[in-house]
């Protein structure tokens, strides 16, 4: 059977959308040929099943329910996240129909024991089977594994050996070989095993070992013990600081991460709540002063704090929910219904907006899940625009001539050099005497009736600096024949020099590109690198100081950039899809 993560009314993007592109989803999902979902919520807020199981269920597919592993102390414990509140979630999944239930642990935090005791008192107080899913990120999960088998757990994941660890999976030939012979053995063959990494490693490997990210020398990181963060989110934090010039500020961050989460309902750390919280910390170490906090709030931290997202497991800071609902555009006092009752519905207009594009429902829902990115990748199913080579496959031969090319770098032939024949030397062979900083060179240059060519360059050894450099001598010109020999002086003088040459002229630096032609005003810089997603004024449009004019995108976060001051947009220097730098004007308002 094929299974697919579902993320609720998420579904596979990072806000819930309106309930017909949700049943659409699904359904689509089920006909194209997946049999298991394994459905989340970011919040642990089952109201956002409510639809997307309806719609599973009539399929006639199988409806897994997840819970998201959290803490909020080192261990399993604490007033929120322990034994009884994991036991509460699996009676209401067990109550929604689910016919097996997952304790999905996507930062691999969860402990050993903690496993053992979770697992047990799940198998307890529930009926489905219970599925464990823990990352090996921290380095726990093989040793959690056994202790959940231990308990009675009915099925772990796992993966094959060339794509285990890291933040992945633990593998899965160590487990099969710890459980031969007992009562709980796999019935898996090793040498069959071994066989599949053979055919991975050989010929599946080599295509997307560009996409490895193995900078780090050790395949678990510690980080995620220390701030309870999914590896992929601190991956992205590091990213964006680097972009932003500001990666010595990662601590800052660190210690910024739990007081936000705190602030924001201590909500699981699981997409795209994990992302809600990182970047929302980024935004308060860059741009908040000793006296205002969440200077810059995004749009998604608004959303939740509205409730678009559902109920958070402690209530939201009262301080933080107020700045972010003032002037919120669906209103300032937060919802408490499922989110989905206040979203208008969206797959009308996502039909009207990709006529003459889509050519099926499926495209539709590309375009509705992602209006930039999947509507560029529209254009590029369809041969509209061609994609950027980045993006296009590649053959497993052209994968090996990289690799040979890299296996050349590395031993420091970084210019593999086409062999080619010299000509013989003739008459016509000149030697130039060349100096270059420190070193000498004789260059033997031949002029064989066209444009001069260099015959062979040759390094000389480099003889002590004098007081002054010595003229290059430059051989005479041959007399004709016909001309007199002139006297010999009765002292050689040495020849006379040519004049040096002018010192080249130091390369102009490049101006940079032009922003908004020498149009006045006052710019609005982007604080940060992203992806424009639109602009919320026209060249033209009047704007108020604290007005919205663009929302940007970074860490798939949207944040929208107010306008610095009264006037006039009267220059808009890029386009709704464009990836910008920090730093970069994207508009001017004069």
């Amino acid at each position: 059977p094929f299974s697919m993560l579902l993320r609720a009314q998420n579904l596979v993007g990072y806000r819930n959308y309106a309930d017909d592109v949700a049943r659409a989803f699904v359904d689509r999902s089920a006909e194209n040929g997946i049999d298991i979902f394994r459905t989340f919520d970011a919040l642990n807020d089952y109201r956002n099943f409510e639809t997307v199981v309806s719609v599973i269920k009539e399929c006639g597919k199988h409806f897994q329910g997840c819970i998201c592993y959290s803490m909020t102390e080192p261990r399993l414990g604490g007033e929120v996240y322990n034994i009884d509140y994991y036991v509460r979630k699996a009676k209401e999944l067990e109550a929604m129909g689910a016919e097996t239930i997952c304790i999905k642990d996507m930062a691999g935090l969860i402990a050993p024991y903690d496993a053992y005791e979770i697992v047990k008192a799940l198998k307890a107080a529930v009926k489905p089977s219970i599925h464990f899913h823990s990352h090996f990120t921290s380095g726990m999960s093989a040793m959690s594994h056994l202790k959940a088998i231990e308990a009675g757990v009915d099925i772990v994941d796992t993966c094959m050996s060339p794509y285990a660890y890291r933040t992945s999976h633990a593998a899965i030939e160590p487990l099969v070989m710890t459980l031969l012979g007992t009562n709980r053995d796999t019935g898996f063959d090793i040498r069959q095993l071994a066989e599949i990494n053979q055919i991975l490693e050989e010929k599946v490997m080599p295509k997307y070992k560009h996409l490895l990210d193995d900078s780090r020398v050790s395949i678990i990181d510690i980080n995620v013990l220390l701030h309870q963060t999914p590896g992929g989110m601190l991956s992205n934090l590091v990213n964006q600081l680097s972009e932003m010039d500001a990666l010595h500020k990662i601590n800052e961050v660190y210690k910024e991460l739990p007081r936000v989460r705190k602030e924001l309902g201590q909500i699981p750390l699981v997409t795209p709540t994990s992302q809600i919280v990182g970047i929302q910390a980024v935004n308060n170490v860059l741009f908040d002063d000793k006296d205002e906090r969440y200077k810059m709030i995004t749009d998604q931290v608004k959303d939740l704090c509205y409730g678009l997202y559902g109920k958070t497991a402690i209530p939201i800071d009262p301080d933080v929910q107020k700045k972010a609902l003032a002037g919120y555009p669906r209103g300032e006092e937060p919802i408490t219904c499922r989110p989905a009752e206040v979203l208008e519905p969206e797959l009308e207009q996502a039909k009207k907006d990709t006529e003459g594009l889509a050519q099926d429902l499926d495209d539709v829902l590309v375009y509705a899940l992602y209006p930039i990115t999947g509507k560029r990748f529209l254009n590029w199913k369809y041969g509209k625009e061609d994609p950027p080579p980045e993006v296009k496959p590649r053959t497993l031969e052209e994968i090996k001539k990289e690799d040979e090319l890299v296996k050349l770098a590395k031993l420091g032939h970084l210019v593999r050099k086409v062999e080619k024949k010299a000509p013989p030397k003739t008459d016509a062979l000149r030697t130039f005497n060349v100096f270059v900083d420190d070193e000498y060179f004789e260059v033997g240059v031949e002029e064989p009736g066209g444009s001069p060519v260099i015959s062979y360059v040759q390094q000389m050894p480099v003889q002590p600096p004098v007081s002054a450099p010595a003229p290059v001598a430059v051989p005479a010109p041959v007399a004709p024949a016909a001309a007199p020999s002139p006297p010999k002086p009765a002292e050689p003088a040495p020849p006379k020099p040519k004049p040096a040459p002018p010192k080249p002229a130091e390369p102009a630096k490049p101006e940079p590109a032009p922003v908004a032609a020498d149009v006045e005003g006052t710019p609005l810089k982007a604080p940060m690198p992203g992806m424009i997603v639109r602009y919320s004024k026209q060249v033209g449009g009047v704007v108020s100081k604290g007005d919205t004019v663009v929302i940007l995108e970074a860490m798939k976060m949207e944040n929208a950039l107010p306008a610095p001051v009264d006037g006039t947009v009267t220059a808009i220097n890029f386009s709704s899809g464009d990836s910008v730098s920090k730093d970069d004007i994207l508009c001017v308002i004069g």
